[in-house]
């Protein structure tokens, strides 16, 4: 049998693939924890919003102001109630989605959203913002953890901030055609983040998270007392919890195309990358088989 000793069958060959360090490890211990931490604090937020699902703006509130935004169900007088969505003036007919869910019997209930949405299942206010308040000061203790770490090592610098090339027009149109074509980076390209990935990543821990974090606790009277000018810095708590509605809703959307990213982009190798570190990607023409710098 003849002994292979030929270079190429050293290492690995164009369009085979080879495994990079590509998460360090707080890296992946501070996004597993953000997870759970997320997830709790989703559906414990919705359990609180069950207790007056409005949203205002300003210093009003009160049970005789116009909403911007509401969900409730209209009462048909014995008949099973009709759900709906009000932004605005706009009214839209929600009826078991929102609003009026179906329950165990086969009817309508009113209530803002499915039993399996909010944590807990049932109706308990004081539970859910037990909850919400735990998972709350774990996930800022956990996000204060990923920025330093993250300031320490260069990660947020180096591998989140995009460069000036990046930001032009021609190079996220070019992104923005790729995604659409569901064409996914390789060799080189696969070790790095892409335009796209940075400024939704920038976009969330950068701004999204801190002002959920200031809008909670704008809405706390505790710290009300303490830090009184969060009140002013938002225009009254009632338009703080709108903006900390907006917030979740917009990185519940992040959490969604992330998923769905994952996915389409090979849920194993990346979920794998996210608990061993390491991601497989291809070889391509002028690659060396090395580990790329963890972020």
């Amino acid at each position: 049998m003849t002994a292979l000793h030929s270079a190429d069958q050293l290492e690995p060959r164009r369009g085979q693939k080879m495994l990079v360090y590509r998460h360090a490890l707080v890296t992946r211990l501070t996004h597993w924890i953000n997870v759970l931490c997320v997830t709790v604090l989703l559906m414990s937020g919705l359990q609180i919003f069950l207790a007056h699902p409005a949203l205002y703006w300003g210093q009003y509130g009160a049970d005789a102001d116009s909403p911007a935004f509401e969900i409730g169900a209209d009462d048909t007088s014995g008949v099973a109630p009709k759900g709906f969505v009000r932004i605005g003036p706009t009214k839209l007919d929600t009826t078991g989605y929102f609003g009026a869910i179906r329950d165990a019997e086969g009817g309508f209930a009113e209530r803002a959203f499915p039993r399996w949405a909010t944590l807990p299942s049932w109706r308990s206010l004081a539970l859910g913002r037990r909850w919400h308040f735990f998972f709350a000061w774990l996930f800022v203790a956990n996000l204060a953890a990923y920025y330093a770490f993250g300031l320490f090592n260069g990660h947020l610098r180096r591998d989140l901030l995009p460069s000036r090339e990046q930001l032009r027009p021609r190079a996220l149109l070019a992104d923005i055609a790729d995604h659409l074509r569901l064409k996914f980076p390789k060799g080189e390209a696969a070790r790095h983040y892409n335009p796209l990935q940075k400024m939704a990543y920038v976009g969330v821990i950068g701004l999204l998270l801190p002002l959920m974090i200031l809008t909670g606790l704008t809405m706390s009277p505790g710290m009300d007392a303490l830090l009184p000018w969060l009140v002013d810095l938002f225009g009254g708590r009632q338009s703080a919890r709108t903006i900390h509605f907006i917030s979740a809703s917009l990185i519940l959307l992040f959490i969604v195309v992330h998923l769905i990213m994952v996915v389409l982009a090979g849920p194993i190798n990346e979920v794998r990358s996210m608990i061993t570190g390491k991601l497989a990607i291809s070889k391509e023409d002028g690659d060396e088989p090395h580990s790329a710098p963890a972020p």
